[in-house]
Formats: structure tokens, sequence, C-alpha cells
């Protein structure tokens, strides 16, 4: 039997009962279990399952449709389970990132039950592995007509500002090439190790650039995040390869991206092996703007990428939004601050009464 959660609870509360059931990536079921029960009982909403995601959504006539939503999984319990509280901190694995989104967004679902706007809630699963097991990638492949909305929210922790859009990433091999050698006759070889300081000279000459998009400046950053090389004690080597990641802003497409990283590396082999777009703020979007004024506050650009990047591929303009501090995600003193989550769902309900 699924564990009772009560969403009409205090939000911290609700918080510390989803970290309290334990939801590594692809061991999401007792908590979708819980969360599906839970939506089930509120009688406005059409539930759904689809694997470890649980979907649900009103269908109220409104003129605009908002979309909650929040991965169920979390990275490994680093001995961080159950939670705790210690004064405004509640701790445990995925306290930030984000269960405290996702009781956010629940309780709104259960507080609020005539909403302005139409709601559709996604709680999914397998986010914080590789991107192929991504639930959001299933649901939109088999219920493609869930992700339809005027407006996306990703209860991901932003210390409870809007964070607009994300960043794109691609990461890229260059690959420089010499001649290989005995090392006793160095001579004769071309060391490719040696001849990859270019490369490192000119990511550090790099100048990284900034962007203003709907108020919210970007950063770029062009960094070596590995390198490889050699064959043996002996011998000079005849293949070293950069391993670097470029996170652009999301004015740049992926092709944008990667030919300037070409460029950049003009001479040495570029092999572009993991690329994702980012997304653009969206802030022009009436939905978008109107819940902007609901925080009070000012929209700040997302450094990193986010699923903001998968409903922006669909056409709908998303922000992130949750409670938790993004620094603390996936550590071993993950916390959030209670205050966070009491002030988030104010400005959900707020937004939507």
């Amino acid at each position: 039997m699924a564990t009772a959660l009560d969403l009409a609870a205090d939000p911290v509360a609700l918080t510390a009962a989803l970290v309290d059931l334990p939801s590594v990536s692809g061991d999401e079921r007792a908590l979708a279990d819980a969360v599906e029960a839970a939506l089930r009982r509120l009688p406005q909403l059409e539930v759904v399952r689809c694997g470890d995601a649980v979907l649900a959504r009103t269908h109220l006539g409104r003129e605009r449709r908002v979309l909650l939503a929040g991965h169920l999984d979390t990275v490994p319990i680093a001995d961080n389970l159950p939670s705790h509280r210690d004064g405004t901190r509640l701790y445990g694995c995925g306290t930030s990132d984000m269960k405290a989104g996702d009781a956010v967004f629940l309780h709104v679902a259960a507080s609020v039950a005539e909403p302005r706007h139409d709601l559709t809630l996604v709680f999914y699963d397998c986010e914080e592995i590789e991107a192929a097991r991504n639930g959001l990638g299933r649901i939109e492949r088999e219920l493609p007509d869930w992700l339809t909305a005027d407006l996306a929210l990703l209860g991901e922790p932003t210390d409870g500002l809007v964070e607009a859009g994300c960043q794109g990433t691609l990461r890229v091999e260059v690959r420089v090439t010499g001649r290989r050698a005995h090392s006793a006759r160095s001579w004769l070889g071309d060391n490719a190790v040696h001849r990859a300081a270019e490369v490192l000279d000119r990511l550090a000459a790099y100048e990284a650039r900034r962007v203003e998009i709907d108020g919210c400046e970007y950063r770029e950053g062009l960094q070596a995040v590995k390198i490889t090389g050699g064959v043996a004690g002996n011998i000079v080597p005849d293949e070293c390869v950069v391993t670097v990641n470029f996170r652009f802003a999301p004015d740049r497409t992926v092709d944008a991206a990667a030919q300037h990283v070409g460029e950049v590396f003009a001479g040495p082999a570029v092999t572009v092996i993991d690329s994702a777009p980012g997304a653009l703020p969206g802030l022009d979007a009436p939905a978008a703007r109107e819940f902007l004024a609901a925080t009070g506050t000012a929209a700040r650009a997302k450094f990193g990428w986010t699923d903001v990047a998968r409903f922006a591929a669909l056409g709908i303009p998303a922000l992130n939004y949750g409670p938790g501090d993004p620094n603390l995600a996936h550590t071993r003193e993950e916390y959030v601050d209670t205050g966070q989550i009491t002030r988030s769902a104010e400005v959900l309900q707020r937004f939507l009464s």
C-alpha cells in the first residue's frame, strides 16, 4: 500500500514526508505510488501514470494553462536520510533538489481548488541520470498532449527566485596529433602532449562573452574538463585529446555554438561528442509576466542546463522556480530553508488564486 501523503498539510511537513520516501534514480516507484494515490484523492484532477511518472491536470476551461513540473528522483543517498530539522533548515537527500519544489507544487494543487489558470502537474523520473532515461522524454513520446501549456514552471532549486531560460551545453574533443618515437631518441618524434599546449593557451586567453536577453545576463564559459594522452613510459606520444565544455548563452543554437568552438581551435580536429540546446527566457509571454509580477522580484539568468530547455523546444515558455540553494544539490549536507518553502507556496497560491 502506498504511503499516505497529506497534500493539504504544511508544505514543510510535506517536503519531509517526500524526502523520507527514498527515490534514487531508477527506484522511484514507491514515491510515485504515494504521489499518484494522493493526487487521485483530489476530485478536480484527471490523473494518469506513465512508468514511474505521475501526471495530473484540471479541465476548467480557463484561457491559459500552466504546467508545474518536478522530478521525483534524487542522486544516491549519502547517509543523509531520514530527514531532520535544525532550526529553519530541513536536512536530507533531495530536500533542495528537488523535493521541496515537488512539495510546493503538490500543496498548491490541493489548496487552490479553483485556480485562475488550468493546471497540469508532471512529476517524473530519472532526471539525475543519462538523458535517454529522462521521464520527460518518455512522456513526450507516449503522452504528448499532456505537455501543452502557456507557461511551464520547473521546480529546480533557485533560492526562491525566478531563473529564466538556461544555458546550452556542448562538449567537444580537440585532437592534437604528432609523431611517435622512442623517448630515448625523442628528436625523431613530435610530442602531441607538448603540442596540446597551444590548445590550453587558447583556452586560457579566451574571453567569454556576456549577453543580455530580456534583462537577464548570461555568461558563457569555455573550459578544458579532461585531457588524455600518452602510450607508455618510454614512447613519445603521437596523440593528445583535450575535452572541452562550452556553456553558451541561449541566443546561440547548438550548430552556432559548435561553429564558434571550431573557430576558436582552428587547426586541430574538433569533434562534438555531446550537446543540448539552451532555452530563451520567455519572459515576454503573458503568463510569464503575470507570474513574475506575483513573485515581486526580477528574473535572473539560469547558469547551467535544466529541463526548461525541453519545454522551450516544444514552444512553451519555461521558468525555473523553486525553494532551495542549488549549490547544496547533491551534497552530503543538503538542506532547504523552510522559509523558502513557505514563501514559494504563497507566491504560487497568489499567482493562481
